[in-house]
């Protein structure tokens, strides 16, 4: 017994003594990415409103047909009032400002010539809009004094209307745009005659010959943005804008058959041709592409 406990023992140790240790393997702690902010680009900067520094002797039609505008937007866009009045040196926005809707306060006066004020008057139930009490004729009577003299009568004819309306007020629409959107304009002739003088940088328009009272015409469909003597050199003038890009100018006219804001269809009789402020009987004859004067020959089609 004793001879195989040392056995036994022996083998233990055998066995001990081949047994090696464990590698230790150093585990360093895993590192979890962090999440990698995308940089944003930076917001594209606002163009600034375009403007317009008023130089000595122009006018808000003369500013606004530069620009290619109707002059009751450009008043709208700058607060003013009186269309005939501006100073030298201001400043005018000759850009829809962002945000603005239609026009609030339009002016419903047609421009009158240079030196003649007028205002436009705020239309009704509008903020700053001043309305005073009106009072009520009625034929004298007997009956109607009595009426009067009564406590309940006076109370009824000095009490404000009751705020509350059962019919409410009608809402205006906003001004449905001039012609079409599209940039395309079908062209034709505004009179018939003879070209006295091409288009050129100075005149930035042709001039057309013609009898006094010979039909003038629109030279394609849109809606009439000026009519009046209120620019110098033009005479009598019609200003007729065709879409967002184009207007066209008809000036010297004699008589004058469109009213601001109508619309007119093309090959319309717009005017008599005429010789106010000119040498003779003429039309004078402009096209604008976004304020810009364009040759006339090069968009009319051939005679």
């Amino acid at each position: 017994m004793r001879s195989l406990a040392l056995v036994v023992l022996a083998l233990l140790l055998a066995g001990c003594a081949a047994r090696r240790p464990a590698p230790v393997v150093d585990r360093l702690p895993v590192e979890v990415p962090l999440p990698v902010e995308v940089a944003k680009a930076p917001p594209a900067p606002e163009k600034p409103v375009p403007t317009h520094a008023v130089r000595r002797g122009e006018t808000l039609v003369g500013i606004a047909l530069q620009y290619g505008l109707d002059y009751r937007e450009l008043a709208a866009w700058n607060g003013i009032t009186n269309p005939n009045v501006l100073s030298v040196g201001q400043v005018l926005v000759v850009a829809a400002p962002a945000g603005s809707g239609p026009l609030a306060v339009p002016i419903t006066t047609p421009l009158a010539s240079p030196g003649a004020p007028i205002e436009a008057r705020p239309m009704l139930n509008t903020p700053g809009a001043k309305v005073e009490p009106r009072g009520q004729k009625v034929p004298y009577t007997d009956r109607a004094l009595a009426q009067f003299g009564s406590s309940d009568a006076v109370t009824a004819a000095v009490s404000p209307p009751p705020l509350a309306s059962e019919t409410p007020a009608p809402v205006r629409e906003p001004d449905k745009p001039a012609g079409t959107d599209r940039e395309e304009v079908d062209w034709m002739w505004p009179a018939k005659g003879k070209v006295l003088s091409p288009f050129s940088e100075t005149s930035k328009g042709m001039d057309i010959a013609g009898r006094k009272g010979a039909p003038v015409l629109a030279a394609s469909s849109g809606r009439v943005v000026y009519a009046g003597s209120g620019l110098r050199g033009y005479g009598k003038l019609i200003i007729i804008k065709h879409n967002n890009t184009w207007l066209s100018a008809y000036a010297h006219n004699d008589n004058i058959l469109v009213k601001e804001q109508q619309d007119v269809r093309k090959g319309q009789k717009i005017a008599e041709m005429g010789q106010t402020d000119a040498d003779q009987v003429k039309l004078h004859f402009e096209v604008r592409r976004e304020g810009k004067p364009v040759d006339p020959a090069k968009i009319l089609p051939a005679m």
